[in-house]
């Protein structure tokens, strides 16, 4: 089966290395890119469970290239709320109406960058805070294959850049995925093609977060911020667009 699908696997992987470069860099943004690449490709329903094992084998990655930065309190708190919407959410995926979620986390997305333009020095959100945020991360990345962005605005202004925000919100992300794969394997979606997709774009993926990491280390913070935003602003329109 593999061998039939070389030339859409090669499309695949190309798109996974960029994509898992740019989250290397800025945090978030391959996910919310590839799920359309995927989508077109192999259809929504495997697509989304063939993302979800790409993003769990490039995030881990993240986790160890930046482990000595990782902010182990906000992961705690984050998977308190993601462990178990994401569970739910991943059960849902096949009678969820995704078009209208879509476009409201696109204007959420948008609405975040004008607001922290307009507050630049916004007030840093208390520990808890990330349950919730964790909660809506993992009932969302279930249903449409990754909202990464939705986590960036508050380990943002948390403090945390560069290093310790990548780390650190990669770690977040492991939870949430490895319990949206139990919550597919138990609705019947994560099936052996999807398994065997989401093993052959592995390599492509741990490569572009190696690159990606090379490159995080030579930007400033301000940079940093700058490049989040811009992905923000990005990730909102696709939304917006229904991609």
């Amino acid at each position: 089966m593999l061998v039939d699908q070389l030339p859409t696997l090669a499309v695949a992987s190309l798109a996974a290395f960029g994509l898992a470069l740019l989250s290397a860099v800025a945090g978030f943004g391959g996910g919310v890119l590839l799920l359309p690449v995927f989508t077109a490709l192999f259809g929504l329903r495997v697509a989304v469970p063939m993302l979800t094992l790409t993003q769990v084998s490039s995030n881990t990655f993240r986790v160890w290239l930046n482990r000595r930065d990782l902010h182990w309190r906000l992961i705690g708190w984050f998977a308190l709320g993601a462990v178990p919407l994401a569970v739910a959410g991943g059960l849902l995926l096949a009678h969820a109406p995704l078009g209208p979620l879509k476009r409201l986390l696109g204007v959420f997305l948008i609405g975040v960058v004008i607001w922290r333009r307009r507050n630049p020095r916004p007030r840093k959100p208390a520990e808890r805070t990330f349950t919730a945020v964790g909660a809506a991360s993992g009932l969302g990345s279930a249903l449409l294959g990754s909202v990464g962005p939705l986590t960036a605005p508050f380990f943002l202004a948390y403090g945390l850049t560069r290093a310790a925000y990548i780390g650190t919100e990669a770690a977040g992300a492991v939870t949430l995925h490895l319990s949206k794969i139990a919550a597919y394997g138990a609705g019947d979606l994560l099936t052996r093609r999807v398994v065997l997709y989401g093993l052959a774009l592995t390599p492509a993926t741990l490569a572009g977060a190696w690159t990606g990491k090379k490159i995080v280390g030579r930007i400033s913070d301000h940079v940093f911020v700058i490049l989040v935003e811009i992905g923000l602003v990005a990730a909102g329109a696709l939304f917006l667009l229904g991609m």
